[in-house]
């Protein structure tokens, strides 16, 4: 058997080995390539939620998206945008980050029953693409004060048509109707999608269900941006990525609505109360401290009016009052009659969804008052109660006459659990009981019980 064997040659393995190396680089090689060829054709979006209040927190927000997909070669950005309104100077500061974007802009109005009202009109007609789901409705974007003072008519119409110029230029330069971009100004009319589409020239380009029929009405459309500059969209395979706020842009959005503003406003009253009243508590001072301060910067975004402010603030000072004097709750009644009316006035803007209620604001002004009250209570029923210690806790105090007592001369008296000398303006015999009167250094003054 061994002469028919023959040994085997190192050269003879070499060559399948290598053969194998190279086949599965070649693999490699095609599964990058192929995947490269992929993410070539993939279109990258962002889908961006605003759903708040238009103020400084959210134009950081849109800002923020903006520049990142720029940075990231994003191919488009969806914001889908619900409000009632805000600053018009966040307003402009989100519709120059929307211009000056690299990246195709949408904003979609969704999702159905959802709206875009007053500065979220003109965020809507600002963006390279309009969209809107059904059931919606855009406009209603007249000016208002958000000083606390009322407008006169010559102020009124210059602010009014200082935004009425702002919402035609940004029609016009975005080819929609400017007619209409106007009267949502100056004659706070609001538009139904279908409204909006159906105008000539419309005011905005699709109605779309949600954010994937959207992507597919866009796939082949022409957009014309800011400059001029036309890009025809192609909506290939889709890679879409969700962008959120930060922790600290939901904090501070949050913070920003006028109910958890008056809420911060009033623990934080609260808080600092409780500390004066029983100082080195620390933590009610340190809580409140914070909570005023959240407060006070809620109160910077939000339309303020100040009368409102300021009567709130001196029914936090009554309140305090009321912890240090004896009032019997005159200073506390006042107080909290204050913070209601100021809670009332508070809000400068006739949007609903920035009013209080009269169901939120009784609902914390009551329970305040009462503590308030119920605190006051305490101190009333701590200052009017008998002393039990010292010289004024032995004035009142029963006895038992230990050794006679006649007038002129003294005696003996058990009391508080002591032996004291005793004197007495008539004569008392031994085991009577008596109570105290008053006390002189070392000596009670007692009468009979």
């Amino acid at each position: 058997m061994q002469r028919f064997m023959k040994p085997l040659n190192n050269r003879s393995l070499f060559c399948p080995i290598l053969c194998l190396i190279v086949f599965c680089s070649l693999g490699k090689f095609l599964v990058r390539a192929q995947e490269r060829v992929q993410d070539v054709n993939e279109t990258k979006v962002y889908v961006a939620e605003v759903d708040s209040l238009i103020h400084p927190v959210s134009a950081e927000f849109i800002a923020q998206t903006v520049n990142k997909a720029d940075a990231n070669g994003v191919d488009l950005i969806i914001f889908v945008l619900r409000t009632p309104g805000g600053l018009v100077d966040a307003t402009r500061a989100i519709n120059t980050s929307i211009i000056e974007s690299d990246t195709p802009v949408v904003v979609y109005v969704g999702p159905s029953g959802a709206r875009a009202a007053s500065a979220g009109f003109l965020i809507t007609i600002a963006a390279d693409v309009a969209a809107m789901a059904p059931g919606t409705h855009i406009g209603a974007a007249h000016p208002v004060s958000g000083t606390g003072e009322t407008m006169d008519e010559t102020m009124a119409e210059k602010a009014a048509s200082d935004v009425a110029a702002y919402a035609r230029s940004l029609a016009s330069q975005r080819h929609r109707n400017v007619k209409l971009a106007e009267m949502a100004v100056v004659e706070s009319q609001s538009f139904t999608e279908q409204e909006a589409l159906q105008a000539e020239p419309p005011l905005i380009d699709f109605v779309a269900d949600d954010v994937d029929h959207l992507l597919q009405l866009l796939d082949g459309y022409e957009v014309t941006r800011w400059d001029g500059e036309t890009i025809v969209l192609d909506i290939g395979s889709v890679e879409v990525e969700q962008i959120g706020m930060t922790w600290r842009q939901r904090l501070l959005s949050a913070i920003a609505h006028p109910q958890i503003a008056v809420l911060l406003l009033s623990l934080g009253t609260l808080g600092l109360t409780i500390e004066l009243w029983n100082p080195g508590g620390i933590i009610p001072g340190i809580a409140g401290a914070v909570c005023l301060l959240l407060a006070f910067f809620a109160f910077q975004i939000l339309p303020i009016n100040y009368v409102g402010l300021l009567l709130i603030l001196l029914g936090v000072s009554l309140l305090v009052a009321e912890m240090m004097t004896a009032t019997y709750g005159l200073l506390a009644a006042g107080g909290i009659v204050s913070m209601v009316l100021g809670s009332l006035m508070l809000i400068d803007s006739p949007l609903p969804e920035l009013q209080l209620g009269w169901f939120f604001i009784v609902s914390l002004m009551l329970p305040l008052g009462l503590i308030v009250l119920g605190l006051t209570r305490l101190g009333l029923r701590a200052q009017l109660a008998t002393p039990v210690t010292g010289r004024s806790g032995m004035v009142g105090q029963a006895g038992l006459v230990t050794k006679s007592i006649s007038v002129g001369s003294s005696g003996l008296v058990s009391t508080h659990g002591e032996l004291w000398t005793a004197v007495a303006e008539v004569d008392i015999t031994a085991g009577e009981e008596i109570r105290v009167v008053s006390v002189s250094g070392l000596k009670l003054t007692v009468k009979r019980k």
